[in-house]
C-alpha cells in the first residue's frame, strides 16, 4: 500500500488516517459468523466514498487556488492541479498532483483507478505534517482524530454557493476534530482547529472548496491563527495525445 493518505478506497483510507488506528467502537469487528456489512457515517460517504473522478472526461487539469493566513506567519498564496488522464487500463483516471510548488511542494505519487478526489487527501496529508510542525506531535494522532470526527462529530447541512457566476447547491461537512479530546491539553494552542469541506455534483471533481481555521486561544484574539483555504477555480480540457 502507499503511504500516508494516497489511496481513496475507505478501508485503506482509514489505515491510512493512522496507521495503528482503532476503529470505533461501533465499528469493531464481529465475531466471524456475525460479521455484517462495515458502519460508515454519511460524512465519510461524502467526503471519501464519491465517485467524482469518474464524471471527468480525461485528459483533464483540476486547478484549486491555495490561501494561507492568519496572525501567526506570514500570508501567502499558491496553487493546485490535478492532471487527470485515462488509467493505464483506458478507463478513468489516473491522477497526478502538484500540490505547492517551491519549498512547499508536497511530493505525491499517481493514483491509478481514483473514483473520489484525491485533492481532500492530498490536503489533509499537509495538515498533519503541519500540525506535526507546529505542536511536535504524531501525525498518526491528528489523523486518528479527523478520522474519528468524520465518523461521529461531523456537521452536515445544505449550503448555497455560487460557481462560475452561478448559484450552485451543495453539502457542507464540518468537524471539530480536538474540541473533545482529552489529550488536547498537550497542544493546546493548536486545538481549536476546524475544518470545513463543500461538496456538489455541480462542480468539476466534486469538491468546491476545503478550509481549515485555528482559532486563537487567547483572552480578546479575535484574528486566527492560521486559515488555509483550497478553492477550486478553473478546468482545462486538454487534447488528447
Amino acid at each position: 500500500m502507499r503511504p500516508i493518505l494516497l489511496t481513496l478506497a475507505l478501508p485503506a483510507l482509514c489505515a491510512a488516517l493512522g496507521a495503528a488506528l482503532p476503529a470505533p467502537a461501533s465499528a469493531q469487528p464481529a465475531p466471524p459468523a456475525a460479521a455484517s456489512a462495515p458502519d460508515y457515517s454519511e460524512a465519510e460517504k461524502l467526503l471519501f466514498m464519491g465517485r467524482a473522478m469518474r464524471q471527468l472526461k480525461p485528459p483533464t487539469t483540476l486547478s484549486y487556488a491555495f490561501r494561507h493566513s492568519g496572525s501567526l506567519e506570514p500570508a501567502f498564496d499558491d496553487r493546485v492541479r490535478l492532471r487527470v488522464q485515462a488509467s493505464s487500463g483506458g478507463g478513468c483516471c489516473r491522477v497526478d498532483g502538484e500540490f505547492l510548488g517551491g519549498q512547499r511542494r508536497l511530493e505525491l505519487p499517481g493514483i491509478e483507478d481514483a473514483e473520489a478526489n484525491p485533492v481532500l487527501l492530498f490536503f489533509l496529508e499537509r495538515d498533519v505534517r503541519e500540525m506535526q510542525r507546529l505542536t511536535k506531535g504524531s501525525q498518526n494522532y491528528y489523523r486518528k482524530r479527523i478520522r474519528l470526527a468524520a465518523y461521529q462529530g461531523a456537521r452536515i447541512g445544505e449550503v448555497s454557493f455560487r460557481y462560475q457566476g452561478r448559484a450552485v447547491s451543495g453539502r457542507q461537512i464540518d468537524l471539530a476534530p480536538y474540541d473533545d479530546d482529552p489529550a488536547r491539553v498537550r497542544y493546546e494552542r493548536h486545538a481549536l482547529k476546524t475544518y470545513r469541506f463543500v461538496l456538489s455534483d455541480a462542480v468539476p471533481g466534486g469538491f468546491a472548496s476545503i478550509r481549515s481555521e485555528m482559532r486563537d486561544p487567547t483572552p480578546g484574539a479575535t484574528a486566527p491563527l492560521i486559515v488555509e483555504e483550497l478553492t477550486l477555480d478553473g478546468v482545462e480540457l486538454l487534447p488528447s495525445r
